[in-house]
């Protein structure tokens, strides 16, 4: 997600092009029915345009010494496209989701073929020998980790036999992940608020997804217990100091939507109130408005049409655990679609900075609608 090379930028937006995706879907939707096939195919189109893409690249990589030099693949043989480890993660997520929600989509074939290539006993035990190797333990933290354990809640959910192919394989680095979130939240004296990847609030949202599907009792209470002590006091954000020029996430709505996770909902309309007095007068305005993108050939910039689809998911999810007669919800709503519509029809701009990624957050954000 970030700036790529002027010569390989104009390489792969050639490409994207003859994936053959269709604004048009992205620009006629319905509050009522967001997730179509249509979409789901063209939104499928980008990442998997991308996640077997081995360059650009761009490596988390430290190196000990020269035998550290080794092609990003030999590393990630399972995922060293997109870009950068955790996009070509939730690349895979994209994929998984939209198959599952969709087994009779038009690739659908394509789709499983690219799955199970990635997703081998093999090439995880490669993936999960290079967490455990000494001086990497940060590595991805909690970002990457936590993408990586929504692949894994979205596959252990889905019924079907190649899942459970790939869930098999897919274990033992979840359950590395689930470890090593135990190790560090004891030891994370302070949450991180800032709207990029190492955002506190996001890392505790996706692991309380998954280890509510797990059954990970020993998670659910270790996050828990630290999101009320990192988050629990919060009072009056001042959310009008959003948004930051590379920002795909919205530390306010980020940290409520963990919130409502872990409140009961009684508890979180209490909290909420407190936490963004403002939202029934839609303040701070700059919060209920979407982003403006001045250049989507710059990585930095084109994070903000993440900020537009994270801040509709967040929206959309804290709408749901209001009350249905509480007047937030329909502001929360109004907001989110406002956002959603603003960045769908940007996702297939033909520059790869926001395509190697885009369709993940979009993914997510229209399935968080489902139930509004």
């Amino acid at each position: 997600m970030t700036f790529i090379p002027k010569k390989s930028v104009l390489i792969l937006s050639a490409s994207l092009t003859l994936t053959g995706v269709a604004s048009a879907s992205l620009d006629n939707l319905s509050l009522e029915d967001p997730l179509t096939q249509t979409v789901a195919v063209d939104l499928s189109k980008l990442s998997l345009n991308c996640i077997h893409t081995p360059y650009p690249y761009k490596p988390g990589h430290v190196l000990f010494s020269e035998a550290d030099l080794q092609e990003p693949k030999q590393y990630h043989p399972a995922f060293y496209g997109c870009f950068d480890w955790h996009s070509a993660v939730h690349g895979h997520w994209t994929l998984v989701k939209l198959l599952k929600t969709f087994p009779e989509m038009e690739n659908a074939a394509q789709i499983r073929e690219k799955l199970s290539s990635s997703l081998t006993a093999e090439n995880i035990q490669t993936e999960l020998a290079y967490f455990q190797t000494e001086g990497r333990g940060s590595f991805e933290r909690m970002y990457g980790w936590a993408w990586l354990l929504k692949l894994a809640e979205e596959i252990a959910t889905f019924e079907d036999p190649d899942a459970q192919h790939w869930h098999k394989a897919l274990k033992p680095l979840c359950d590395y992940l689930v470890a090593s979130y135990l190790d560090f939240l004891p030891k994370q004296t302070y949450p991180i608020r800032r709207g990029v990847h190492p955002n506190t609030a996001f890392g505790l949202a996706f692991a309380w997804d998954y280890a509510v599907v797990a059954g990970e009792t020993e998670l659910i209470e270790l996050i828990k217990s630290r999101a009320m002590d990192y988050f629990a006091a919060d009072s009056d954000y001042p959310a009008a100091f959003e948004q930051g020029g590379d920002n795909f996430f919205s530390p306010s709505l980020m940290e409520a939507d963990l919130m409502r996770r872990i409140l009961s909902p009684e508890v979180f309309s209490l909290w909420l109130d407190k936490f963004l007095p403002g939202i029934p007068q839609k303040h701070p305005k700059n919060l209920f408005e979407p982003a403006f993108v001045s250049d989507r050939t710059d990585g930095y910039i084109v994070h903000l049409d993440g900020l537009n689809l994270s801040r509709a998911w967040c929206m959309a999810g804290i709408s749901k655990a209001l009350p249905k007669e509480d007047p937030r919800r329909k502001i929360l709503i109004e907001s989110a679609w406002i956002h959603a519509t603003t960045a769908l029809p940007e996702l297939a701009s033909g520059h790869y900075e926001g395509e190697h990624w885009l369709a993940s957050f979009a993914v997510y954000m229209l399935s968080e609608f489902k139930g509004i």
